[in-house]
């Protein structure tokens, strides 16, 4: 964080984590010679300082496979994160999520993750504290950060003042409301009860013009003192099939068109990483 500021990129695909490494140079074969818009920048110039490593991003992120961590791994230098989350939906976890989870959290370890993600909450909307310690206890001696969990509890105060109580270094948040410009006057309170690094901003994916962008990055860093923000910075590009049937979707209605890839955008990335430093 030598510029006074943190920008840390959600990553769903090797192919955006390598594409934004390495500033949009061609991939070769496998980007059909053609660098398809990136997500993941390193230190190198103008790019994020870390990375998390998700699958499931229209559903807000879900836990990676671990092939895609070890690739990963293998082509990029800045630290990855790796989203701890068995499933979407709410926080409240089985029994057998949690084993799942505590698999999950060991196995990213063992392929070099360098940090993890993971919220529990309880029924009524409280940090779940003994699942989180357990976790926390799995996760160690790796940093771990408490993701958008956070924006769905019931004393967001209490809530931030347990996870330093547990140890966490970084909590994700959106100030609990539907993006981050819409939760500003919290995240600003909560920013004074921790260290600038200790907090996160982020935004809705999907809202209309949702997430952290260009055109609202400026407010958000200015109206918090959060020396950290996370997005995802991605276009959509045009898949490289040639044949298309029209009549099959492979997920829900709501799910992203088979023949349209998302993938970050490495002039956003820039362009976001330039505003921050103006700022911070």
């Amino acid at each position: 964080m030598d510029d006074g500021f943190l920008m840390e990129v959600c990553v769903d695909s090797v192919e955006s984590a390598v594409n934004a490494e390495r500033g949009g140079k061609a991939l070769g074969a496998a980007g059909r010679g053609r660098a398809p818009a990136g997500l993941v920048l390193t230190c190198l110039s103008a790019g994020a300082g870390r990375i998390e490593l998700c699958a499931g991003l229209m559903e807000g992120g879900t836990t990676p496979s671990m092939g895609l961590l070890q690739v990963v791994k293998q082509c990029v230098r800045v630290p990855v994160f790796v989203m701890i989350r068995p499933r979407g939906g709410d926080f409240l976890y089985s029994d057998r999520e949690v084993e799942v989870m505590k698999a999950d959290i060991r196995l990213a370890k063992l392929h070099g993750a360098d940090g993890l993600v993971f919220g529990a909450l309880t029924e009524d909307g409280r940090i779940d504290t003994e699942l989180c310690t357990a976790l926390l206890a799995v996760c160690r001696p790796l940093p771990v950060t408490f993701h958008r969990a956070f924006d769905m509890v019931h004393d967001p105060v209490v809530a931030l003042e347990t996870l330093i109580s547990l140890g966490f270094e970084r909590v994700l948040t959106s100030g609990c409301d539907s993006s981050a410009l819409e939760g500003l006057s919290l995240i600003k309170r909560l920013a004074e009860q921790v260290m600038p690094s200790a907090l996160c901003v982020t935004s809705g994916f999907f809202p209309p013009g949702g997430g952290i962008t260009e055109r609202n990055l400026q407010r958000i860093l200015e109206g918090s003192t959060a020396s950290e923000f996370h997005c995802s910075a991605r276009s959509a590009r045009d898949s490289g099939m040639k044949f298309r049937n029209p009549n099959v979707a492979m997920g829900a209605s709501f799910s992203a068109p088979e023949y349209s890839i998302k993938v970050a955008d490495v002039a956003k990335v820039r362009t976001l990483n330039a505003i921050a430093k103006n700022i911070l």
